[in-house]
């Protein structure tokens, strides 16, 4: 079987999503095909064979560098490799060991056949690492070394794209060594505004993920000079704001500064040259020199900021991003345009990589001359600039028609949600597949060097032969049916649950997974077979719009059907089906078309009992609780209720309803405020993922949430909504009643933390439930509740695994022991089953006795690539594949010890 050593992490400002899409890659490579080997790389440059549980982590800061390495931080400040100071090469050892194997390049030939290269930006993209595993005789993924090095620099790309006859907007440069002489800037900026225009476009010219990224629309020097600087990481600190906005308002603008995508990040140097390396020394310097100095501001600059930037006149059009793979005789075919419609001005790194923020509408709105004539110019490109295998081509059309290519990229984003995905789905192959095709057809490339031609022939027969091989065994799989969508404000997260759950079964050698998405109402309930290429879209109302569109007769996009067609000998290859129409079908057929259901809907329906009565009338094996458990679970209010009789902590809790606040809304507020002091929590009783739980603070806010709870139209009141601070595109319910409850605070406690902890059951030999409860984690929430974010968007948020009670490991592990003992008595209590998430808080009283006091209780836990379950299951030796296939079992068990009663 070929080794695929997936490089991913790196030192570039994109390592969290790389590390993120090497998680994914690594968990989608088609087991029957590839064996996996993680290869981290950290932000100095090491080459770590990881240990595979750390790629569960959800992000690299919560392992790497690990606790033990850290020095105090007074203010709990994140650090990354590169904080820790000038390190000897045994300080690094030392810090190595403890995530994997340190491995030098002369040694990957031991380790692994194939790089597959998820590095982004700087030595990852830029021909560096194409160098060294050329170097070394490794074939590797993507375009080769000088591409690669075109693909990086957005500078060299303007004069390639003019000297081949491409469309590209004016573009200026601003040279550091110009900028750095303050007296110049204003007159940089006249000169640019009447040369370009306004608005103006600033781009950090060797970044992706639009880091470095502004947009100038007003004549506004400070503004211009703040676009600058944050594209040449380097950010200017005045002293009267910083000392007006408070200690808690400058922890937050330096976790801000110090974050490697929206500020300069670490280390800076200050303009005497002094390097300082810590976020929580840069704090104290800044403290220390505005109060005991004259100095009226402190200029602060990355010490890898960019040697220049670009500025672009603007074009006003539709955005787009196109792959383009190469056919097995090298030929570009470019897949269809994503017309991107963002919600922000900038297509920013939350709008790419967090689904429902922005929509991606595949192929763009366009008539269909010039949806092709888009093509046609991104395969000229990918042909002119030699890129090979795949590319990622982004651009804008006007409306005029003209086309403008910029920032050709020879690798692309390899979260589920990506263009790289989600363009290949509009040809039939599913991720797992695609990745198949990627190895195939570079390995081919790599071939054409004329280097290790014997080995590299060898390695594509045995290849060639295991994919013939895989297509005649696939009838012999577990159909898994997994539902995804449904119609609750936790949707677009439901989807992304049911994408990953999907993802792992189809390069599973046990499982076949069909996609089924679920909408309509409590009272009639909507299921559809969906392809791939529906199932890979922005969110679940773009899935719910495609398959209305075909369920009321539309035909495929006239552009998608000849793509299919051009792309047919690749779909054939590497899946063996064309691709499908979406089916409306009953759950009467759902039997005949599945051997078991993996659920991965999020609160009703599907947490609420409803589809498990469905399916047990049919004896269709199922995943999570059983009927009753979800009805009591789904509601937050009757959940703490039961655990309150049984003597569980739990926060003093109310149903504020409806009918009371319509028939007397002072009374309604009055019994809630002498019941509940402020602050308290409000949130929907049957509600998860964060959704609508508040902090209320004041009268004021309670009134805001109550009318927007209790509204009779869809349209959010914009007062209240501004009033309880709502993000762009944050939903929020439509209830007939809301839960309150008490804040649940330290009260003396020594330690206090929130925590999340997930549990397996399996059948004991006399057929007894047997609860496998992990080591949970604690939550750390920027804000005032843990966000959406926080929870499922890689590199956000911080989940700390196992969560830390105590310093003393010995004392940690009696504390988590009680933990997991209370978690697992309220799982009986409930009657959960499969599989669960229990949320709860943890006071560590001074004598180390410990309250767990339950906040939730989910039946069916979000299951996306980041959730922190994973994160607990690997602890305890489960990949994400296991746990799944361990909840999918214990399903198909109870069905078939049910049907033999």
């Amino acid at each position: 079987m070929m080794k695929v050593g997936i490089i991913f992490g790196g030192p570039s400002r994109e390592r969290e999503i790389s590390f993120a899409g090497g998680r994914t890659v690594y968990d989608n490579l088609d087991k029957s095909l590839f064996e996996a080997v993680p290869v981290f790389v950290d932000s100095l440059g090491n080459f770590i064979l990881l240990d595979w549980q750390f790629i569960y982590k959800g992000t690299i800061r919560d392992f790497y560098p690990p606790v033990e390495a850290l020095p105090e931080s007074e203010h709990g400040l994140q650090i990354y490799m590169e904080s820790l100071g000038e390190l000897s090469i045994e300080e690094q050892d030392r810090i190595i060991a403890k995530a994997g194997k340190r491995l030098q390049p002369n040694e990957f030939k031991k380790h692994f056949d194939f790089a597959f290269l998820a590095l982004h930006g700087p030595y990852g993209e830029d021909g560096s690492i194409q160098g060294l595993l050329e170097w070394y005789h490794i074939p590797y993924s993507g375009s080769g070394i000088l591409p690669s090095a075109i693909g990086i620099d957005k500078a060299v790309q303007k004069e390639l794209l003019k000297q081949n006859g491409f469309p590209t907007p004016d573009y200026r440069i601003i040279k550091y060594g110009e900028w750095s002489d303050k007296q110049n800037r204003r007159q940089i900026f006249e000169s640019l505004v009447t040369d370009l225009s306004l608005p103006l476009v600033l781009k950090a010219p060797h970044q992706g993920s639009s880091i470095g990224v502004s947009i100038i629309k007003e004549n506004d020097f400070d503004a211009f000079e703040a676009g600058v600087e944050r594209s040449f990481f380097t950010k200017t600190i005045y002293k009267s704001q910083w000392l007006a906005i408070g200690e808690e308002k400058q922890l937050m603008s330096m976790k801000q500064l110090v974050d490697i995508r929206e500020g300069i990040g670490m280390p800076v140097v200050l303009e005497d040259g002094q390097v300082i390396y810590h976020p929580e020394a840069l704090f104290n310097h800044i403290n220390h020199t505005f109060s005991t100095t004259a100095t009226d501001s402190i200029t602060l600059t990355n010490v890898e900021h960019e040697q220049q930037i670009l500025v672009e006149a603007f074009i006003q059009g539709k955005e787009f991003s196109c792959i383009v793979v190469q056919d097995e005789l090298g030929e570009p075919i470019a897949l269809p345009p994503t017309e991107i419609v963002k919600g922000s001005e900038v297509f920013d790194y939350r709008s790419k990589y967090l689904p429902g923020l922005s929509r991606k509408i595949t192929p763009i709105n366009l008539p269909t001359e010039q949806i092709q004539s888009i093509r046609k110019n991104c395969s000229k490109l990918f042909k002119d600039f030699g890129f090979n295998v795949y590319a990622r081509l982004d651009g804008f059309i006007t409306e005029s028609g003209e086309i403008f290519l910029n920032d050709p990229n020879t690798t692309s984003g390899m979260l589920p949600s990506s263009f790289f995905f989600h363009q290949a789905a509009e040809i039939g192959l599913n991720p797992s597949q695609f990745l198949t095709y990627i190895i195939r057809t570079s390995l081919a490339e790599r071939l054409k060097t004329g280097k290790d031609t014997v080995r590299l022939t060898r390695l594509l027969q045995q290849l060639d032969k295991k994919i013939k091989d895989e297509q005649a065994h696939r009838q012999e799989k577990i159909r898994v049916g997994v539902i995804m969508g449904g119609y609750s404000s936790e949707r677009h997260i439901s989807v992304e649950s049911g994408r990953n759950i999907y993802e792992k079964l189809s390069s599973s050698v046990k499982y076949e997974p069909l996609p089924i998405f679920l909408t309509g109402s409590n009272e009639a309930h909507r299921l559809y077979t969906i392809p791939v290429n529906i199932m890979l879209k922005d969110n679940a109302d773009d899935i719910k719009e495609k398959v209305l569109y075909f369920e009321q007769g539309g035909k495929p996009h006239p552009v998608l059907a000849q793509i299919i067609e051009e792309a047919a000998g690749i779909t054939r290859k590497y899946t063996g089906r064309s691709l499908q129409e979406p089916q409306r079908i009953s759950y009467d057929q759902l039997k005949n078309l599945v051997d078991v259901v993996f659920i991965a809907l999020h609160g009703r329906p599907g947490e609420d009992g409803a589809l498990q009565a469905e399916l047990e009338k049919l004896y269709i094996p199922y995943n999570g609780s059983g009927i009753r458990s979800s009805q009591i679970t789904i509601n937050k209010y009757e959940t703490n209720e039961i655990l309150a009789k049984h003597g569980v902590p739990v926060a003093k809790h109310a149903m504020a309803m409806k009918e009371d606040w319509l028939q007397d809304k002072e009374a309604f507020y009055q019994n809630i405020e002498a019941a509940f002091p402020y602050p308290f929590i409000a949130k929907p009783a049957d509600d998860g993922c964060s959704s609508a739980v508040k902090k209320i603070k004041n009268r004021k806010e309670l009134e805001a949430f109550t009318t927007l709870m209790f509204r009779e139209m869809e349209e959010l009141d914009t007062e209240c909504a501004r009033t309880l601070s709502l993000g762009f595109k944050e939903e929020f319910p439509n209830k007939a009643g809301f839960l309150i409850e008490t804040l649940i605070s330290r009260n003396g406690a020594k330690h206090f933390l929130e925590i999340t902890g997930g549990l397996l059951t399996r059948y004991s030999p006399d057929g007894t439930v047997d609860y496998e409860v992990f080591e949970a984690s604690e939550a750390l929430a920027e804000g005032e509740v843990l966000s959406l974010e926080e929870k499922f968007l890689a590199g956000e948020g911080q989940n700390i695994t196992p969560a830390r009670y105590a310093q003393d490991p010995e004392r940690r592990q009696k504390i988590s022991d009680k933990v997991k003992e209370d978690l697992r008595r309220v799982a009986q209590i409930l009657n959960i089953e499969g599989y669960a998430r229990i949320d709860a808080f943890v006071r560590v009283l001074e004598n180390d006795e410990v309250e767990t006091i339950i906040i939730e209780v989910n039946s069916l836990p979000g299951m996306t690539p980041a959730t922190c379950i994973f994160h607990q299951t690997a602890i305890n030796g489960y990949k994400p594949y296991d746990f799944i296939d361990r909840i999918l079992s214990y399903g198909i068990e109870r069905t078939r010890m049910k049907a033999e009663i």
